[in-house]
């Protein structure tokens, strides 16, 4: 049976599981949306939906500084106790998530965060450049918003693919380490600094060096 992107948004809010665990569930249970729901519940990847309502004020601010202090990155990651905190598994999380937020310069954590002005203005532009590439206006609109979703993936943190495993974005790392770790897990703000930002200079590939970092 072909899996949807309806059917898995579904899945994903009576869950709160990430998008490709939900898809992973649709897949291995034929489309069918209690077995999947089921199937989430025993991986323990359900329950993380209920864990994300319970307050999460302690954690990290953790840091990157990439070699030769070209970028650095602060991040605050909450959990619930100040005992997780300093688990490994949670520090892990805190560095993964700096040096993902390095190597991707992020501009927002979340796509609620994006103004509406911002994807007003972004729609506008794609539309003219759909048309100016001649696509009939009958598919305008679902380009559009095909594109919007790319936008949201280059541009909100826990929309990004995850540099470590590409198939999984921030989001579905973060839900992984909830049904694990038992606690509930956000990232609360972030600022990333680049060496001679606005200053008008030779422009260097820093995120190609820290993605090589990464993959070492």
């Amino acid at each position: 049976m072909a899996i949807t992107a309806g059917m898995v948004k579904e899945l994903r809010e009576i869950t709160g599981a990430g998008m490709m665990e939900c898809k992973k569930a649709l897949v291995e249970t034929d489309g069918d949306l209690q077995k999947a729901v089921d199937y989430l519940r025993e991986k323990g990847l359900a329950a993380a939906a209920k864990k994300a309502d319970r307050v999460a004020a302690e954690g990290a601010v953790g840091s990157y500084i990439h070699a030769g202090g070209k970028i650095g990155v602060l991040v605050e990651v909450n959990c619930e106790t100040d005992f997780v905190a300093k688990t490994d598994d949670f520090q892990a999380l805190v560095k993964d998530i700096a040096m993902q937020i390095a190597a991707t310069n992020p501009t927002f954590l979340k796509r609620e965060d994006v103004p509406s002005d911002v994807i007003a203005h972004e729609r506008e532009v794609l539309r003219v450049q759909a048309l100016n590439e001649g696509k009939p206006e009958a598919i305008v609109e679902r380009m559009i918003d095909g594109r919007i979703e790319k936008f949201y993936k280059e541009n909100c943190l826990l929309e990004q693919p995850f540099i470590k495993d590409g198939d999984q974005s921030v989001s579905d790392i973060i839900t992984e380490k909830i049904a694990k770790i038992g606690e509930n897990i956000s990232v609360r703000r972030f600022t990333r600094y680049q060496l001679g930002e606005g200053i008008e200079k030779k422009e260097d590939d820093f995120v190609s060096e820290v993605m090589a970092t990464v993959n070492q």
